[in-house]
């Protein structure tokens, strides 16, 4: 069992690192509110520049990846399930702002990872 594991996991780690176009429509920041046992998804605009970086409406600067970005969003979602949470974004706000269907596949399986992790109170990481 642990074999299939390694390799499932070896998989996922392989396919996080292909490339992805960024989504116009903006980018959310998940993280999990234990006490309230809520999962959040703050929902923050981008443009998408010519070299395919995302980069500040207001300012024009390039969106770093990894660091640590003082920007204000535009709607927090919030939810008990990762199902209500694809509801809330994806159904009753129109139009959704994701534009992007790879954007929406990837956005449900983080949801599903932090409603697990909360369930069973692990630690979530966002992908």
């Amino acid at each position: 069992m642990d074999l299939i594991v390694e390799n499932l996991a070896a998989i996922d780690d392989q396919l996080s690192q292909r490339h992805i176009d960024l989504d116009p429509g903006g980018y959310f920041i998940i993280y999990l509110d234990r006490e309230a046992r809520l999962i959040y998804a703050k929902h923050f605009t981008n443009v998408i520049d010519e070299r395919g970086l995302a980069v500040d409406p207001d300012t024009g600067k390039v969106i770093p990846a990894r660091e640590k970005v003082e920007r204000t969003y535009t709607t927090v979602f919030s939810a008990r399930t990762a199902k209500e949470l694809c509801v809330k974004i994806f159904e009753e706000t129109q139009p959704p702002p994701v534009t992007q269907l790879n954007h929406a596949a990837y956005l449900g399986r983080e949801f599903v990872r932090a409603e697990v992790a909360l369930v069973a109170e692990q630690e979530y990481v966002q992908d």
